[in-house]
């Protein structure tokens, strides 16, 4: 049984670490999901109040720095929440409808649509755009550190 439940703690990580760069994937969930594997393939004695603290502040942190760091992304190019709203859309549904560029060109494209939306001319329209293309890739350098710190102090606390 312990090998099944490292096969799945790894499998998870591995989706976890995905989940950085496809956000359809459930990144820190599948990372924070495999500490409960192992306890329960192999036991829970190694984790105490500290690791389950830390691990979840993490999670925590993960999940608003997503969204803020996305958000401030667009607002520092001056998108409007209509292209935040729009670039979140953009990034759920980009990767299926343009399979290859989808996770680049849907939050830049419906960042861009919700900036036209709510009024802005095409250039506003184009820097918001730009904006969400960079929150993108800072939210995603973010995600892989902290998912990789969660690893990582998964690993040491063994």
């Amino acid at each position: 049984m312990e090998i099944a439940g490292w096969i799945v703690v790894i499998a998870l990580f591995a989706i976890g670490m995905a989940g950085a760069v496809f956000p359809i994937l459930p990144g820190a969930l599948a990372i924070y999901a495999a500490f409960f594997v192992y306890g329960f393939f192999i036991s829970f004695s190694s984790f105490g109040f500290w690791f389950w603290t830390i691990q979840t502040l993490i999670v925590i942190v993960l999940f608003v720095a997503d969204y803020a760091v996305s958000a401030w992304g667009v607002k520092k190019y001056g998108g409007s929440k209509a292209s935040v709203v729009g670039s979140t859309i953009g990034v759920l549904v980009g990767p299926f409808v343009i399979p290859a560029f989808g996770l680049i060109l849907g939050p830049l494209i419906g960042a861009v649509i919700g900036e036209l939306f709510a009024g802005a001319n095409l250039e506003k329209a184009l820097k918001a755009g730009l904006g969400a293309v960079v929150g993108l890739f800072t939210s995603t350098v973010v995600k892989f550190i902290l998912q990789g710190a969660m690893i990582v102090i998964f690993l040491i606390w063994l």
